[in-house]
């Protein structure tokens, strides 16, 4: 089995939980509640796109997708978002 590279604190976080000297701390109510609203509005999905494409190109999408059991609606959705987020360049 292959060893995990931890850093020096991923290492002393390690230890600690071994060693039963971890101790969680529990979030305040505020801080979850502000971050929770900011996943929720990070995915929603509040606006509809209709574009043309080719059948062949609409077909390896769908195979794509297949390959990575997702919808291929949402293999599209995520190009998107990597593309409009700069994580994608254009060919």
């Amino acid at each position: 089995m292959k060893k995990l590279r931890l850093e020096k604190e991923e290492k002393e976080i390690l230890d600690a939980i071994e060693n039963g000297n971890w101790e969680a701390v529990q979030p305040k109510k505020a801080a979850l509640n502000h971050y929770a609203q900011i996943a929720k509005n990070t995915f929603r999905k509040d606006q509809r796109m209709n574009i043309r494409i080719s059948k062949a190109d609409l077909n390896l999408i769908k195979v794509k997708a297949a390959e990575e059991g997702i919808p291929y609606q949402t293999l599209v959705a995520s190009i998107i978002h990597k593309y409009a987020a700069r994580n994608l360049l254009a060919a």
